[in-house]
C-alpha cells in the first residue's frame, strides 16, 4: 500500500485538466558548466562590442584631426597666395589702389627677394596696405618648431602664422615662376643698335607648396598646392645705370 507522501505525490503531478506536472528532474536549474558557458558567450560578445566602439571612437579621431588639419593647411595657402598676388599695389590718393609702373620709386615697389626665377622657403615683399603700411611684408619657415611665420612690417618681428600645437610643417616652398618677358618698344634703338636695353613686361606667378603632418597622430599627413599670379606686372628696365634708368635710351 502507497504511502500518505507518495500519494499526495501522486496528486500533485496531476493537474485538475488532466495534464501533469513536471517532475522534480524537469524542474532543475542550469548546471555549473552551463552557466561558465553562458558567461564566456557574454563576455566574447561585450568584448567585440568593446573592440568595435573603441575603433570607431579612434577613427572618428583621426578624422577629426585630419579635418582641421587640411582646414588649417588651406586657411595659410589662402593667406600666404592673397598677400603675394599684391606684390607691387600701390595706393593713389585719386584712385585707390593702383598698381603703377611709371617711376623708380613705384617699379622699386613691384621688386620682391628673391625677385629672379625658381623655389624658395623665404621671402619678402612691398605693397601699399594703407598709406603709412608700405612693408616688407614676407614668409618663411621656421625649420626649428615646425611653423611657417609672417613678416608684418620694418619695425615687427617675425610672427607665428600656423599653429605649432596643431601641425608641423615639413616642407614650405615657393616657386617663382617668370614667364618669357615682352619688350616694350622704344623710339630708338639701343647704343648696341640692337633692343637689349628696351624696358621688359615681366609676369610673374607663384607656386606655394605646404606639407604638413598632424602634432596629434603623426601618420596624419597632408600637402596642398596654391598658384597666384601677381598683379601688378613688374617692369624690368635695362638701360644703363646704378640702378638702370627707368627710361628709354636717349
Amino acid at each position: 500500500m502507497a504511502t500518505i507522501e507518495q500519494q499526495s505525490l501522486r496528486v500533485l503531478r496531476h493537474r485538475p485538466d488532466g495534464k501533469h506536472f513536471a517532475g522534480r528532474k524537469a524542474m532543475r536549474g542550469l548546471s555549473l558548466v552551463e552557466l561558465m558557458v553562458g558567461i564566456a558567450v557574454g563576455l566574447f560578445i561585450v568584448a567585440a562590442a568593446t573592440v568595435l566602439v573603441t575603433g570607431q571612437l579612434g577613427e572618428n579621431r583621426k578624422l577629426m584631426l585630419d579635418t582641421q588639419l587640411q582646414q588649417d593647411l588651406r586657411a595659410t595657402a589662402d593667406i600666404v597666395t592673397r598677400e603675394l598676388r599684391r606684390v607691387g599695389a600701390r595706393r593713389d590718393a585719386e584712385n585707390g589702389i593702383a598698381y603703377a609702373t611709371v617711376n623708380a620709386q613705384e617699379n622699386n615697389f613691384a621688386t620682391m627677394t628673391p625677385s629672379a626665377a625658381g623655389t624658395v622657403t623665404d621671402v619678402t615683399f612691398l605693397y601699399d596696405r594703407s598709406t603709412t603700411e608700405q612693408g616688407p611684408w614676407g614668409f618663411r619657415l621656421n625649420t626649428a618648431t615646425g611653423v611657417i611665420q609672417t613678416r608684418l612690417g620694418p619695425s615687427v618681428s617675425w610672427q607665428d602664422l600656423t599653429d605649432k600645437n596643431v601641425m608641423e610643417v615639413t616642407a614650405f616652398n615657393i616657386e617663382i615662376q617668370r614667364e618669357a618677358g615682352q619688350e616694350l618698344p622704344c623710339p630708338r634703338l639701343c647704343p648696341s643698335g640692337d633692343t637689349s636695353c628696351w624696358p621688359v613686361l615681366q609676369v610673374r606667378n607663384f607656386v606655394v607648396t605646404i606639407q604638413a603632418r598632424s602634432r596629434g597622430d603623426s601618420s596624419i599627413t597632408r600637402r596642398v598646392q596654391s598658384i597666384a599670379r601677381a598683379r601688378n606686372d613688374w617692369i624690368e628696365f635695362r638701360t644703363a645705370g646704378s640702378p638702370p634708368k627707368p627710361a628709354c635710351p636717349s
